[in-house]
């Protein structure tokens, strides 16, 4: 941590680790995914300490409090430093974490995986039921 007055608003999120790549900060910004202050910004926006920053991480919504401005990206304990978490935003992320965990699986409401592939019976009523299908060839109504 240096004594920086204000840096860059995708340099910063580099540094404190919340992308992996500036090009990638600079592409969530751009898809107005973060925002600083409550207002859309633009990569070049210079942060300074005490700044807002709501960004997605994935699915998660975070949002921060900038602490300290790096010149330089560092280990990750470091650039835990950077920043500190809302009480909001980690209320958030921990209900969003139990409503993932408590959701039914993905693979239980799909037949074919719970059932496995299909018989030679199966595949002959699935067959009997596309018939009339080949007649056409686009699902527009259109053709007929």
């Amino acid at each position: 941590m240096s004594d920086l007055l204000s840096m860059r608003l995708d340099k910063w999120l580099w540094c404190a680790r919340f992308y992996k790549t500036r090009s990638l900060a600079v592409e969530e910004i751009g898809k107005g995914r973060v925002s600083v202050n409550n207002a859309p910004t633009k990569p070049a926006r210079e942060v300074r300490i005490g700044d807002s920053i709501a960004l997605r991480q994935g699915p998660l919504p975070r949002t921060v409090v900038v602490k300290a401005l790096s010149g330089m990206r560092g280990p990750a304990p470091i650039a835990q430093q950077l920043y500190e978490e809302t009480a909001e935003s980690l209320a958030e992320r921990l209900r969003l974490a139990e409503e993932r965990r408590l959701a039914p699986e993905p693979a239980d409401s799909i037949a074919s995986l719970r059932d496995g592939r299909p018989t030679k019976r199966d595949r002959r009523q699935i067959d009997q039921a596309r018939s009339g299908w080949g007649d056409r060839w686009s699902a527009s109504l259109d053709d007929v």
